[in-house]
């Protein structure tokens, strides 16, 4: 299954390697370079392929838990001051996709949309400090009733040129539903309220909709 952001990329993509090889074929005497010319076409339709899966995952709403909005690798857990929204000390944990992973963001908590902002903004790595900050982001905070105001934000990176949003003001959502996509991109920090008791450690792989981060009693 194919997240629908990555449908007209992959049909592009498909004509582009069917054109390329028929040229290829019709134009590289040589047979080794014919062939492996094909076969770099068809390995980077089949990256195009990998990067906009979108597999089914075994979500288990629960009031007391804070699911992993995206997979990757946990790259920071940290004690921050919130300053955008929530003006408040939180707890935050950031989670960095790399190229590979499934790139779509769920909702990590499920209750009412209570803000939803777009940055525009500069292309630093994701690792990079200030990237949070300075990068195109969207910001996003759902009122839940258990763990109270919950705020994710999607942070493009270095190859990331657009960040998709599904998150509205006012909108109802449920935890582990589709609530966007960073194409070619990157990185997503969830600020969560100091009482949270976080699950997972630093350098930890999670998975979108299925990883628990935080808990609460």
């Amino acid at each position: 299954m194919f997240h629908k952001e990555g449908q007209k990329i992959i049909f592009v993509s498909l004509v582009i390697v069917i054109l390329l090889i028929f040229l290829i074929d019709y134009f590289v005497l040589l047979n080794w370079l014919r062939t492996s010319l094909m076969l770099i076409v068809i390995v980077f339709f089949i990256l195009i392929l990998q990067f906009f899966r979108n597999p089914n995952r075994n979500t288990k709403p629960h009031q007391n838990h804070v699911l992993c909005p995206v997979d990757g690798k946990v790259v920071v857990i940290e004690e921050v001051f919130e300053t955008e929204f929530l003006k408040e000390k939180c707890i935050q944990v950031s989670v960095f996709m790399s190229p590979l992973n499934v790139h779509v963001t769920r909702y990590p908590v499920s209750g009412d949309i209570i803000f939803s902002k777009y940055h525009p903004g500069k292309y630093l790595v994701a690792w990079h400090p200030k990237a949070s900050e300075e990068n195109e982001r969207t910001t996003v905070v759902i009122k839940n009733e258990r763990f109270g105001k919950v705020l994710y934000r999607q942070i493009a990176g270095a190859m990331a040129r657009r960040i998709v949003n599904y998150a509205v003001e006012k909108d109802k959502v449920i935890q582990g539903a589709d609530s966007g996509f960073i194409k070619f991109g990157s990185r997503v920090d969830v600020f969560l309220p100091l009482h949270s008791k976080i699950e997972v450690k630093l350098n930890d792989k999670v998975k979108g909709g299925e990883t628990i981060l935080a808990t609460i009693e």
